[in-house]
C-alpha cells in the first residue's frame, strides 16, 4: 500500500464506508498517498457520509479520488497542514473558521467551515460543518419573521443576542446585548406586572408565552415572547432561553378593526357615517390608488364600490404589483360574506397572496392551490382569479378558482377569455387550477371584476356584461392615461346588493 490505497486482503475502508453513509453531518475518512520515498503527497478519499454533500454538491462519487484533485486551492493551507500534523502526530486538530475558496468545472465556491481533524485507523478523519450557511438561514429566518432569541445564564448573569434581537430593539449589536435592568425599564408601565406571573409559570415547569409593550428606538413594539427554563440533574434552574417575535403589526391591526368595530356598531351614527367607516376600514387593508398608476409594461386603475344597502365592509379584495423580477402581479378575489368575518378572510388570503410573491412562487395555480388551502384552514369561501404578466414577452399566465373570466378588449371588440377551470377555494382540499396562457397586444385593454359589476336585480347579467363591454370598447378607442380615469368613472356605479372591485389594465406600446 505505497500510495494509501488499500489491497484486496484490507476489509476497514468498507466498514468505515458503511457506517459513515449512516451520519447526517459532514465527514469524511481520507488516507495518505506516499512516494517512493514514504513522503506523504496527498490524501485519498476512502469514506464519506451518506447523506451531506460538499460544497460543490458532490457525494458518495468523491471516493477513491484524491484531496488534491477535487481541491486544488487547499493544497498547502491551514487544513492541508493540519491532516499531515495529525497524522503524524496523533494529536487532533480543530479548526473554528477554516475559509475555502475554490472553483470546479467553472463553478466557483466559497465558504466557511468550523473543521475537525482526528487519526483514525492509520488516516484522518475530517469532521466540518457550513458556518456562513448556517449563519444566513438563521438571519433570514429572524427577519421574515421578525424574530430574535436571547440566552441568559442565572449564574453568571451573562446574555446572549442573536442578530435579530437587535433589529427589534434597533440597537447598535456594537453595545451588546440590553442589560436586564434596561429591558425591564423599556416595559411599558402597565405591563410590568406580567414579567411576574413570567417567572411564576417558568417555576412551574411550563413555557411561558407572553405578549408585552416595549419602549423600542422611538416607538412602542408589542413583543410576544415564548421563554422556557434549562436545568441541572437536581432541578436548579441554569439559563433562560426565550424568543421574541416583533406583532406590532398585527397587534395594530387588531387596535384599528376593533376601534371601526365599535364605531360601526354605536347606534348614534347614521347610515352615511355607517357607510364611510366601512370605506375607511376597506381602504385600511388595501387602499385604493384614486388615479391610474404604472406597472411595468401596463397602466392600471383600480375601484373599489361597497354595495348600496350594506352598511358592513364586504370580501371583495385586489392586487398589482410589479414584481422584483420584471414580472406584474394581478388579481382579484371576493370571499363570501359581509362583516368583520369576510373582511378578515380577504385579509389573510391578500396578505398570504403578498407573502408567496415575496418568496418567489409566479405560478397562478400554485398560488391559487395555496389560497384554497388557508381557506380551508379559515373555513371560507370565496373565488378568485391571479395572473402573472411578462412585460418582455408580453404574455399573460392565469387561472381562476370559481371567478368570471377578465375580459380582454381588442380590435374593438371586448370578450371573455378562454376560461380554464377551477373550483372556488374552500370548496375541496385537493382541487387543482389548470393555467392558461395569452399572449398580448399593444394598446389591449383588460378588465378583472368581481360579480357585483355584472349582477343586478334590475337586469340580467348578460345585459350587464354586455353594457360592459360596450363601456371597454368605447374607452380602448380612446388613447392615452385620461381614457383609463373615464373608464373608471363609467365603472363606478355602486350595486344595491354587493361590493364591486375592478382591476383595469392597458398594455404600453414599446
Amino acid at each position: 500500500m505505497a500510495d494509501g490505497v488499500p489491497g484486496a486482503e484490507d476489509r476497514v475502508a468498507p466498514v468505515v464506508r458503511e457506517i459513515l453513509a449512516l451520519i447526517p453531518a459532514g465527514c469524511s475518512w481520507l488516507r495518505p498517498v506516499r512516494d517512493g520515498g514514504g513522503r506523504v503527497v496527498d490524501f485519498r478519499i476512502e469514506a464519506v457520509s451518506g447523506q451531506v454533500s460538499d460544497i460543490y454538491g458532490r457525494g458518495v462519487e468523491r471516493v477513491g479520488a484524491l484531496v488534491g484533485e477535487l481541491y486544488p486551492a487547499m493544497i498547502g493551507g491551514p487544513l492541508w497542514q493540519a491532516y499531515h500534523d495529525v497524522l503524524a502526530t496523533g494529536a487532533a486538530r480543530c479548526l473554528p473558521a477554516y475559509r475555502y475558496r475554490g472553483s470546479s468545472a467553472g463553478v466557483v465556491a466559497e465558504s466557511t467551515f468550523e473543521v475537525s481533524v482526528h487519526r483514525v485507523l492509520g488516516g484522518v478523519l475530517s469532521w466540518w460543518q457550513r458556518l456562513d450557511e448556517e449563519q444566513r438561514r438563521l438571519e433570514r429566518t429572524e427577519q421574515l419573521g421578525r424574530l430574535g432569541w436571547s440566552e441568559y445564564d442565572l449564574t453568571t448573569g451573562r446574555i446572549d443576542w442573536s442578530p435579530g434581537m437587535y433589529h427589534i430593539f434597533e440597537r447598535d449589536p456594537a453595545l451588546g446585548p440590553l442589560s436586564r435592568a434596561e429591558q425591564t425599564a423599556a416595559i411599558l408601565p402597565d405591563d410590568r406586572a406580567l414579567p411576574e406571573t413570567v417567572w411564576q409559570t417558568l417555576d412551574s415547569g411550563a413555557t411561558s408565552d407572553v405578549t408585552l409593550r416595549f419602549r423600542a428606538g422611538a416607538g412602542v413594539k408589542y413583543l410576544r415572547i415564548l421563554s422556557d427554563v434549562a436545568r441541572d440533574a437536581d432541578g436548579a434552574p441554569l439559563k433562560i432561553y426565550s424568543v421574541m417575535q416583533d406583532v406590532s403589526a398585527r397587534e395594530d391591526s387588531r387596535t384599528a378593526i376593533q376601534r371601526l368595530r365599535d364605531l360601526l356598531r354605536t347606534r348614534e351614527t347614521t347610515a352615511l357615517a355607517e357607510h364611510r367607516l366601512a370605506a375607511q376600514l376597506q381602504n385600511m387593508i388595501q387602499p385604493v390608488p384614486r388615479e391610474p398608476f404604472p406597472l411595468a409594461g401596463l397602466q392600471a386603475t383600480v375601484s373599489y364600490m361597497p354595495a348600496e344597502c350594506a352598511v358592513q365592509v364586504g370580501g371583495d379584495w385586489y392586487h398589482a404589483q410589479t414584481l422584483p423580477d420584471g414580472h406584474v402581479a394581478l388579481g382579484v378575489g371576493d370571499v363570501a360574506g359581509h362583516g368583520l368575518e369576510a373582511a378578515s378572510g380577504m385579509a389573510h388570503l391578500r396578505f398570504a397572496l403578498v407573502a408567496w410573491l415575496s418568496i418567489g412562487i409566479r405560478d397562478p395555480g400554485v398560488l391559487l392551490g395555496h389560497m384554497n388551502r388557508l381557506s380551508a384552514q379559515l373555513r371560507i369561501t370565496g373565488t378568485a382569479v391571479i395572473a402573472i404578466f411578462d412585460p418582455a414577452a408580453r404574455t399573460l399566465c392565469w387561472a381562476r378558482a370559481g371567478h368570471a373570466p377578465p375580459l380582454l378588449t381588442r380590435a374593438g371588440a371586448a370578450d371573455e377569455l378562454d376560461p380554464p377551470p377551477g373550483l372556488l377555494l374552500g370548496a375541496a382540499d385537493d382541487a387543482g387550477y389548470p393555467v392558461a396562457v395569452v399572449r398580448l397586444q399593444p394598446d389591449d385593454l383588460l378588465l378583472f371584476y368581481t360579480d357585483g359589476l355584472v349582477e343586478r336585480r334590475s337586469a340580467s347579467v348578460t345585459e350587464r356584461l354586455d353594457k360592459v363591454r360596450r363601456d371597454l370598447v368605447d374607452v380602448w378607442a380612446e388613447p392615452g392615461e385620461p381614457a383609463l380615469a373615464r373608464l373608471r368613472a363609467l365603472l363606478y356605479r355602486p350595486s344595491p346588493d354587493d361590493d364591486t372591485c375592478t382591476l383595469a389594465v392597458r398594455v404600453l406600446p414599446d
